[in-house]
């Protein structure tokens, strides 16, 4: 299994934060992985909202390379929203076998998720 995590601040307010991404259909603004191209192979994942908290977002994708469960948990902040942002992702069939060569692309996706969802979740806040 692969795990990866991020947590970053934006101005926007918590409450806009979790509207947001209880919205799935905005993972287009910001999420590569949803559609993503990995090391020259074209994947989508088909996500499912599994569980909402007072703070906290549970998403399953699944296709039929890879289970991915990313955990979105949103904390107020005298700034505005830290948000963590963690994926377990775990490989099936013959792409279990790329797992450790697939970990730096992981890594990359991550980054972008993070930059994008920044510039995204930023925007809430001149909204607020």
């Amino acid at each position: 299994m692969t795990i990866v995590m991020r947590t970053f601040t934006v101005r926007a307010p918590a409450a806009a934060v979790l509207e947001y991404f209880q919205d799935f259909g905005n993972a287009r603004q910001w999420e590569p992985a949803a559609r993503a191209r990995i090391l020259g192979v074209t994947t989508e994942l088909t996500y499912t909202l599994a569980a909402v908290e007072r703070d906290r977002l549970v998403f399953i994708g699944r296709n039929e390379g890879a289970t991915s469960t990313d955990t979105i948990t949103v904390r107020p902040v005298e700034a505005g929203t830290e948000v963590t942002y963690h994926v377990d992702l775990e490989m099936h069939g013959l792409a279990k076998l790329a797992t450790r060569v697939l970990r730096t692309e992981f890594d990359r996706l991550a980054t972008e998720t993070v930059a994008r969802l920044t510039v995204a979740l930023n925007r809430l806040a001149t909204l607020a």
